[in-house]
């Protein structure tokens, strides 16, 4: 079946497929049925699960459908932090970001994707350094 709304199949160098977020389409304006996205670290989770916390009128819903790398370093909801940029974070926002990465986003939500900072070079080139994400506890299912 075709992939959902501002996702697209891409190929990185291992031929394993990958999902790109093209759009911020998973904001949580959609219908109750849509799951629910948002990307920390580059990686797209599922956080459907999670719908009291993601969806509308929910107070993370300004993290979904977007990569809040940011925002949840800094444990900020403000507009100007919901963004990839890591630039500046002090060490404790860092290690803070990788302790919520690891035991509550990867622990808690399936990854479908990665965003395309995170697979591409900034020339469009594929990223030879790029592994995917180990998520042993979560079955891999071919929904896209």
């Amino acid at each position: 079946r075709p992939p959902l709304p501002g996702l697209v199949r891409a190929q990185p160098h291992n031929r394993c497929p990958v999902l790109i977020v093209l759009a911020p389409a998973r904001q949580g304006l959609l219908p109750e049925r849509q799951p629910i996205y948002l990307a920390v670290k580059g990686v797209v989770f599922d956080v459907t699960s999670g719908k009291e916390f993601y969806g509308k009128g929910a107070p993370y819903n300004a993290l979904a459908g977007k990569d809040s790398t940011r925002g949840v370093a800094k444990m900020s909801l403000d507009p100007a932090d919901l963004t990839h940029d890591t630039t500046g974070l002090t060490e404790e926002e860092l290690k803070s970001l990788d302790d919520i990465f690891n035991n509550v986003y990867k622990a808690k939500y399936p990854i479908v994707g990665y965003t395309s900072r995170r697979i591409l070079n900034e020339d469009g080139s594929p990223n030879l350094d790029f592994k995917p994400e180990d998520q042993p506890h979560f079955s891999i299912k071919d929904e896209f």
